[in-house]
């Protein structure tokens, strides 16, 4: 008999294998899926439901809305997140992942939630929308539940084997150098700065990113900064995600200093860097193919290796 519950502690072990088993494009170890789901300040096992036959778990939706503030007091009380869901091939068009998911809707909705996304959540999302090339029972089970994609960000990657900065780019440096600018390795006396920059010029995640990361290790000469004369006016990391060295990211130039190209040359030192610590690659997870960041991306060699929808319900 299928039996429907929120978590409870031990369930862990049966929710990796289950999830191994079904997202096989997308492992996940019992250490992962701890720092990032039980660890979250935001998780609440009442938002993650679990399906059972007898004993054996075969599917699960999680659920989950913000009880910590990403920054200052905000916490988006009209929006929800469904981060992942999985059901046990057997037990697919069954009913049973409709059932999870109107459960775990349910939840956000009786705490006022009025937005479900699928699965832009921050700070620990596991993919930023549901890749249809991996999934598309998952992606037409979406549909199917009333869920309209909102967006199509890209992943993309490049090999570092042999990368060395453009020597147009290197001039360019020299020339910005001219002109007051600096390009560096972070120092203690920048944290702040390129915290609260990344907070307010871009987003709240790059900004706990930055800081998290190095809480847990994160070297400071993964972290470049640009400044025009004392005014701080881009960063960029790599290793910052988990300590996964060969994910870049998060990267930003000040808005108002766009068309100078310092992003392009702060893009290359950061590559450059990784490759001296002979790292054979750099790779993300989230950006607008079609942005100028996108662009700046191509140009420099990275190619498009996922697509995912971000994905809305409103309740």
């Amino acid at each position: 008999m299928i039996s429907y519950r929120y978590y409870k502690s031990g369930d862990e072990k049966q929710i990796v294998e289950l999830w191994n088993e079904s997202l096989r494009k997308d492992p996940i170890t019992q250490i992962r899926f701890r720092n990032l789901v039980l660890l979250d300040a935001n998780f609440d096992p009442k938002g993650m439901r679990v399906a059972f036959d007898e004993d054996k778990l075969i599917g699960c939706v999680y659920a989950v809305r913000r009880l910590l503030p990403m920054f200052g007091t905000d916490l988006e009380p009209e929006n929800g997140w469904i981060p992942f869901f999985f059901v046990h091939s057997n037990y697919r068009n069954s009913g049973v992942g409709e059932r999870l998911i109107n459960d775990a809707i349910e939840f956000l909705a009786v705490e006022g939630r009025k937005n479900v996304f699928f699965s832009s959540y921050a700070p620990n999302y596991i993919l930023p929308g549901i890749d249809e090339a991996a999934y598309p029972e998952g992606y037409k089970f979406l549909l199917n539940q009333g869920f309209v994609r909102q967006y199509s960000p890209v992943a993309m990657d490049r090999s570092l084997v042999g990368f060395s900065p453009a020597e147009d780019v290197m001039e360019l440096k020299k020339q910005r150098e001219q002109e007051g600018y600096s390009f560096t390795i972070a120092e203690d006396k920048d944290l702040y700065e390129v915290i609260q920059f990344a907070n307010l010029k871009f987003n709240p995640d790059w900004g706990r990113a930055i800081r998290e990361g190095i809480l847990q290790g994160l070297p400071l000469q993964r972290i470049l900064v640009i400044r025009e004369s004392e005014k701080l006016v881009g960063f960029c990391i790599y290793g910052g995600y988990e300590g996964v060295p060969d994910r870049f990211g998060p990267f930003g130039v000040d808005p108002d200093q766009q068309g100078k190209g310092l992003g392009k040359i702060l893009f290359h030192l950061c590559l450059k860097n990784m490759r001296a610590e002979g790292l054979h690659g750099a790779w993300f997870l989230w950006t607008s193919e079609t942005s100028s960041a996108g662009y700046l991306y191509k140009k420099t060699g990275f190619e498009v290796t996922r697509k995912f929808h971000v994905m809305k319900k409103s309740i």
